[in-house]
């Protein structure tokens, strides 16, 4: 049984200095536009999102 991989398809934040990488980053203005933002992505993507609690959500497709 292998392990299952999960891709990082972007990333949301309203501090760009804390991400950098390959991925699409998306700089949000506000609390408020980082949610509806990583939501709509997720959505669109058929994928989930992820907070890592520093003001970084991450969408990953499972």
């Amino acid at each position: 049984m292998g392990e299952e991989v999960k891709d990082i398809l972007a990333v949301v934040t309203t501090d760009k200095d804390k991400v950098a990488g390959a991925v699409p980053i998306f700089i949000a203005d506000s609390e408020e536009e980082k949610e509806k933002t990583a939501l709509y992505l997720a959505k669109t993507l058929d994928a989930m999102v992820h907070d890592l609690e520093n003001g970084v959500y991450f969408i990953v497709r499972q």
